[in-house]
């Protein structure tokens, strides 16, 4: 059977990448980080997901991104709220944590290697997302480019392929797409800060991309929020 890691956050992108990956006949290595993050409520979601799923294998890689900060998940800062639709999709918000799907990748790569796989499926999307650099797909060429000439693998003809399902679909699509595969997405976590009892903020960027493409999906999201 082929054999692909995947990158699990717990949010709905890439809980349904993994579902993809799966449906495709692919046996499912799932990957997910502990990286400093201000919660870990997505770490328990990415792992509730993956097992759901029926993944082969989940890890969960613990780096410290906080050391290095700049961004509103790994430092001191507070997340922006209520954002218009205009402020969300016009530049890179502080959000953004410096080069984390490069980080992500890369162990992705290096897992893939060991267990010989030639696959790598990402849950990024270019459409409703929040302007970040590393979820277009000239970054995701470029580094499948890097992954083929950086491993041992790459160089004795093993190539890499890094899959993208999700690039050009909007929020709505990808939601319409989870239903279809039969993802429960009451498992799934997307809140930039959340409650200390776990509950979705409703108000950050990614609660309300997700609010949204419920909406447009016409679909009910079945997960909490707090009360305002």
């Amino acid at each position: 059977m082929k054999r692909a890691v995947v990158l699990v956050s717990g949010g709905i992108d890439s809980t349904t990448t993994l579902a993809i990956a799966i449906a495709e006949g692919y046996e499912a290595y799932a990957l997910s980080f502990d990286y400093g993050q201000r919660h870990q409520i997505e770490t328990e979601a990415a792992r509730s997901v993956a097992k759901s799923l029926g993944a082969k294998d989940y890890r969960l890689t613990k780096i410290d991104l906080r050391i290095f900060g700049g961004s509103a998940l790994t430092s001191n800062v507070d997340v922006p709220k209520k954002r218009s639709e205009t402020e969300i999709g016009h530049g890179i918000p502080i959000t953004y944590v410096p080069a984390r799907n490069t980080i992500f990748l890369a162990y992705a790569l290096a897992w893939a290697e060991v267990i010989q796989a030639r696959d790598i499926f990402l849950g990024v999307n270019a459409i409703d997302y929040s302007g970040y650099p590393d979820c277009r797909a000239e970054f995701i060429k470029a580094f499948e480019h890097l992954a083929n000439l950086g491993t041992k693998a790459g160089v004795e003809g093993r190539r890499f392929q890094i899959h993208t399902p999700l690039i050009k679909l909007s929020k709505a699509q990808i939601i319409r797409k989870a239903v279809e595969l039969g993802v429960d997405l009451s498992l799934t976590h997307s809140c930039y800060d959340p409650t200390h009892e776990g509950l979705a903020c409703g108000g950050c960027d990614s609660c309300l991309l997700r609010l949204k493409a419920f909406r447009e999906a016409g679909i009910k999201d079945p997960i909490r929020y707090a009360k305002k």
